[in-house]
């Protein structure tokens, strides 16, 4: 039996086992259709049809590639410019530092929970579905597929208003309509060539990370064209690293730390979960996932906290281009920075790896959209339509639903429309820390299953279960802090409050008209009664070796990624 089939094994079983207690639960006497009848045309005999496959085409290089720079996107390459114009070069650091931190604990949650059952088709919403509730599923899964498809049309625009830094004479809709034609066709071939292209796409993230970090260490000694003198950390004493916001004394720095934080949560955005949807579909997860887990560390270390640390050194936080820049490349802190030095030219090359970093990251979300709206309808909470894939496995309608979204990047070509383009956006980042809460949630609740059942995985971190329930905390503590300054009675507006908070409200409603509706099922499935042995011999048999390295050059690859 495949994997593919192990996981319709399991799908058809849940689904069956909320049907039977679905259909007692109506109060009328009705019987209320779950997904049982869907599933049952997806499923045969046990096994899950073609037409509803997908392969294990992305290959560990692919894998561990797309974890680090799949979702780096304009997040650390222009918005922390205005993190760093919010609180200074200090509290940019330290915030990094912390959401790094932070960040790391849930992939080590997330790679245990994964690597103990690698599913097609099973992201976080299934395994919420699984080990917490069909409830918390049913929310995390249309989060997902609301957040990352959002997702699409913001990295869109982000690489339009990029090209802007050339005034070139045409319109943002026409570079737009050129990359969104790009990521939909990219995303339709078979998932091989779409990890083929990240790995390439993500390595030049990489890269230029890279190089920036050299370029900074060499303007942190005075290399510069224009610069006669060390610059050492010259901006961390002026204009200073540390700012001061909306309240005098202790209390305007802490607004200014806490402001900082919250901004640092873009560029993190739903990295970890990129992890669990390429589960399903890269080979050898059990042998890959931990391997990823072990470096994502250090990558964060190098890449973002690195990054920060060079943005702290060569672009000083009162630069006013941070914050009048616009929200394209002028605003970008390592442009301003290369623009300071006097070095010409190469700020335009910055700038073109910026628009592939935003262009990639858009197609990366757009995977990881259609992949989730493919989970859904595995289970029932979607129209079985969005499970069918083609003969290479690719789930054409899923792809094709979330590619819709990916249009509304046409709103920012009008001003007024922008502005409610921004109210959707701004759904994604509490939707992200909503993620964090809701997988510390569903790992705290499988850990505690593996320990009542004496069940070993075969990944597991001495930083876990405590980690979980710091990031439960902290996430939860960021997500009411998101938003905060708009109870300043100077900052106070109606439509900036409903910004910064409806999304909390939204998927809580989501949640609830789920629970309501199937009110006779239990709030939290008991630990003792979690599926934890399901398909788990046949996802023991079907993992290869990972194969060892024939040459020189796989080798340095094989240490790298």
């Amino acid at each position: 039996m495949s994997v593919t089939d192990t996981a319709a094994n399991i799908f058809e079983k849940n689904a069956t086992e909320d049907h039977a207690e679905k259909s007692t639960a109506s109060p009328t006497g009705m019987d209320i259709r779950s997904g049982t009848e869907q599933n049952e045309s997806i499923f045969a005999a046990g096994e899950v049809k073609d037409q509803y496959k997908t392969q294990r085409g992305l290959k560990s290089r692919h894998a561990q590639m797309i974890a680090i720079g799949g979702t780096i996107g304009t997040g650390l390459f222009v918005s922390s410019g205005r993190t760093l114009a919010s609180g200074g070069s200090g509290y940019l650091v330290i915030s990094y530092a912390i959401m790094s931190a932070l960040v790391y604990l849930v992939v080590l949650a997330l790679t245990e929970i994964c690597a103990y059952l690698p599913l097609p088709g099973g992201t976080m919403s299934y395994y919420g579905r699984r080990y917490v509730s069909p409830s918390l599923g049913f929310m995390m899964g249309w989060l997902y597929f609301y957040s990352f498809a959002i997702f699409v049309p913001f990295e869109l625009t982000a690489s339009a208003l990029v090209i802007e830094y050339w005034n070139p004479p045409v319109n943002n809709a026409v570079w737009i309509t050129i990359m969104l034609a790009l990521i939909i066709g990219l995303n339709l071939l078979p998932v091989r060539y779409y990890g083929e292209s990240e790995f390439w796409f993500a390595g030049l993230k990489v890269m230029l990370i890279v190089a920036l970090l050299i370029l900074s260490f060499i303007l942190f000694w005075g290399g510069g064209p224009d610069q006669h003198h060390i610059l050492g950390f010259h901006y961390w004493r002026d204009p200073g690293g540390f700012k001061s916001q909306l309240s005098p004394g202790s209390a305007g720095y802490f607004v200014a730390f806490l402001a900082t934080l919250t901004s640092s949560v873009l560029p993190f955005t739903f990295s970890p979960e990129m992890l669990v949807v390429s589960a399903g579909e890269v080979q050898s997860p059990r042998c890959n996932l931990p391997r990823i887990a072990n470096r994502f560390f250090w990558r964060l270390m190098v890449f973002y906290m690195g990054g920060v640390i060079a943005i702290s050194v060569i672009c000083p936080s009162d630069a006013s281009q941070l914050t009048s820049g616009g929200s394209g490349a002028g605003s970008s802190p390592w442009v301003v920075g290369i623009e300071n030095a006097g070095i010409k030219g190469l700020d335009s090359v910055i700038n073109a790896v910026i628009i592939t970093a935003a262009w990639s990251a858009g197609s990366s979300f757009l995977y990881l959209a259609s992949r989730s709206l493919y989970a859904l309808a595995l289970v029932g909470d979607a129209p079985k339509f969005f499970a069918r894939t083609n003969k290479h496995g690719t789930p054409v309608n899923a792809v094709i639903a979330s590619s819709l979204f990916a249009f509304l990047a046409y709103m920012n070509v009008n001003s007024s429309a922008a502005v409610i383009f921004d109210w959707l956006l701004n759904l994604v980042n509490t939707g992200g820390l909503i993620s964090w809460v809701c997988c510390s949630i569903v790992y705290i609740r499988f850990r505690k299953a593996c320990l009542v059942q004496d069940v070993a995985s075969p990944f597991h971190s001495r930083l876990q279960p405590l980690g979980s329930w710091i990031t439960g905390v902290a996430f939860t503590i960021l997500c009411l802090a998101n938003g905060f300054t708009v109870f300043w009675p100077s900052k106070w507006a109606a439509s900036s409050f409903l910004t910064a908070y409806i999304g909390v409200p939204l998927f809580i409603v989501i949640y609830l008209v789920h629970r309501i509706y199937y009110w006779c099922d239990k709030w939290a499935i008991p630990v003792e009664a979690v599926d934890l042995t399901t398909g788990l011999d046949e996802i023991e048999a079907s993992e290869l070796p990972l194969p060892e390295p024939k040459n020189w050059f796989e080798k340095i690859i094989n240490i790298l990624v």
